[in-house]
């Protein structure tokens, strides 16, 4: 079913909203985009502050802006993506138009973290017919709540994340060990003891690692800032095993970064949790650590046995992209439980588990 789709999130180049329209539009959806981004002040304090406390003065014009939007394009479906400055009056005023709406937040408005940006989003997070809910802990809370929702796993994109050329070996690895990522919870310490306690080749990308390294470790270990795009991926391919955590205070089950190291046919080496045991088969698909010390172990053994560091990797690449886990599968399974132009709207309770 062809419908009219308005993708309400910030779009800029080499985020996951951008591919999941791509996704939507390979499914044969007609969308129309309403870039949020366009809404951030030159000021990365100012924006913060702003979403921290959404006073009608700062967030009147996205909400005029969007009723504007929704007038001209007549969309069957608003797909909201992480929705941090709309109001109930615009909720509402949707909701009187007969348009269906639905709402897409990987990130934990409800988790332990606190974030402070979360203020508006409650205030209208009942209001949407249909929730993507990507984590246990909010599959209790939904149900609890009486809301609509259906439980996905995070998913990844076809056209970034896929193996490397036929012929890739070690001789095209030049890094031993990468961490491609932010310095949550306890990764610094973590990465800090393999590198000095046991003299490991951790390199390390992505952003804030500065103010947490020595000068001395940020010229031995840090090899570039945020990774996006094919610089991600090919730093994948490059490495002979790839770490990957979770982070707690989102209560994540699974990190989004496992399925997209498995998929481009890298090593996964991740902590171990239920999220991650229950997508790859331990020691056959991929690896896992509870430790520092089992972490360093098993890359000491890895680095020195790299034919089964290649039977692991491609057995978990296979598991990921047979078991559904891109975005084209589990969008067309979200807009299975959409109801087609015309029809009557979600009745609540709806919950559904993919």
């Amino acid at each position: 079913m062809k419908r009219r789709i308005l993708y309400v999130g910030p779009l800029g180049t080499g985020t996951t909203t951008v591919a999941r329209i791509r996704a939507l539009q390979r499914l044969r959806q007609d969308v129309r985009t309403f870039d949020t981004r366009v809404y951030r002040y030159s000021s990365n304090k100012l924006t913060t502050l702003r979403d921290r406390f959404p006073f009608e003065p700062f967030i009147q014009k996205p909400n005029a802006d969007l009723l504007q939007a929704v007038r001209r394009e007549q969309p069957d479906l608003i797909w909201f993506d992480k929705p941090l400055l709309f109001t109930p009056q615009t909720m509402r005023t949707i909701q009187c138009a007969g348009i269906q709406t639905l709402c897409f937040t990987q990130d934990a408005p409800f988790g332990p973290r606190r974030d402070g940006v979360w203020r508006q989003f409650k205030k209208i997070f009942p209001m949407f017919d249909l929730h993507c809910v990507f984590r246990e802990a909010d599959v209790a809370r939904y149900r609890e709540w009486g809301l609509n929702f259906i439980h996905i796993p995070f998913t990844y994109d076809v056209e970034m994340n896929f193996p490397p050329p036929e012929g890739w070996s070690d001789a095209d690895r030049s890094f031993e060990v990468s961490y491609v990522g932010s310095p949550y919870e306890e990764r610094p310490r973590f990465l800090r003891e393999l590198i000095t306690r046991h003299k490991l080749p951790v390199t390390i990308s992505g952003p804030r690692w500065e103010k947490l390294l020595t000068p001395k470790e940020r010229q031995l270990h840090m090899r570039g800032n945020e990774l996006l795009n094919e610089d991600y991926r090919r730093r994948i391919w490059r490495s002979k095993i790839n770490l990957a955590f979770l982070t707690r205070l989102n209560e994540d089950d699974i990190s989004l970064k496992a399925l997209e190291i498995a998929v481009c046919q890298g090593f996964l080496l991740a902590v171990r949790a239920p999220g991650h045991q229950a997508c790859f088969e331990e020691g056959k698909e991929a690896e896992f650590f509870s430790s520092v010390e089992e972490c360093a172990d098993k890359i000491r053994y890895y680095l020195a046995h790299p034919n089964e560091r290649e039977k692991i990797a491609r057995r978990g690449c296979e598991r990921i992209r047979l078991s559904g886990y891109d975005n084209d599968t589990q969008l067309a399974r979200v807009l299975e439980w959409i109801p087609e132009p015309g029809e009557k709207r979600l009745s609540q309770p709806f919950q559904k588990m993919v």
